[in-house]
């Protein structure tokens, strides 16, 4: 099965058609999503449910987000009737502290690593397709995405991570929401374009640069998309 020519034959077609030969091309496959509930995540979550209902929403339950997002999380997981993972660290936020101060504050690299990337690893292991709702838009580090990669964890195994909005529009995936009744996080109300941890979330510096308000714009990928490495397919 070559990954890389699949991921070629797929660039240009709309999302529900990628979507459709992934699923052909790998039928046996164990499929999740990674889900921050952000609007992308509920357009590609939209776009699963049709196909695979059941689909695993795996969240990385930080203990840090917004009550905001927590309310919103639980209120859309009973009426979409999800399959939610609430993937959790090893320490609660109180024994992290504990044990290492604030990390958000001294050192947020770790502190994503801690509570985000390295549950995620062990979260991803049974899986065989990734979903995201990752966008080249929405960061300079992101701009080579392709739609379909083939990623390998640190164990070695590999897995299909497939982003069917890469090459979305931020416009394309609001009006999608609005055009197919999805609710949206309240913070964007506010004017936030990018929204994680609630110590490390605020309104963007670069209103071209969605990311910009993230990490006091110290930095830009928390670190679950930069672990892996892509491999050849």
């Amino acid at each position: 099965m070559n990954v890389d020519h699949i991921a070629e034959s797929v660039e240009n077609l709309s999302p529900e058609q990628v979507l459709d030969t992934v699923l052909a091309a790998h039928p046996d496959a164990r499929e999740c999503l990674t889900s921050s509930f952000q609007a992308e995540d509920m357009a590609v979550l939209h776009l699963l449910r049709q196909r695979i209902p059941g689909v695993p929403v795996l969240f990385l339950d930080t203990g840090y987000h917004f009550a905001e997002t927590y309310r919103y999380r639980d209120r859309l997981a009973k009426e979409w009737s999800l399959h939610l993972v609430n993937v959790l660290p090893k320490q609660t936020v109180p024994e992290q502290e504990s044990a290492f101060g604030i990390l958000h504050q001294s050192d947020p690299t770790r502190c994503c690593q801690l509570r985000k990337v390295d549950p995620l690893l062990g979260a991803l292991e049974p899986f065989d397709i990734w979903f995201t709702g990752l966008r080249r838009q929405q960061s300079p580090t992101r701009k080579n995405l392709k739609k379909v990669e083939l990623h390998r964890l640190p164990t070695g195994k590999t897995l299909w991570k497939v982003s069917l909005l890469a090459d979305w529009s931020w416009e394309r995936v609001w009006n999608y929401t609005q055009e197919n009744g999805i609710s949206h996080l309240p913070q964007y109300d506010d004017g936030y374009l990018s929204i994680g941890c609630q110590p490390c979330t605020a309104l963007p510096i670069d209103p071209n640069n969605p990311r910009s308000g993230r990490w006091s714009g110290t930095k830009l990928e928390c670190g679950i998309h930069t672990f892996s490495e892509r491999a050849e397919g």
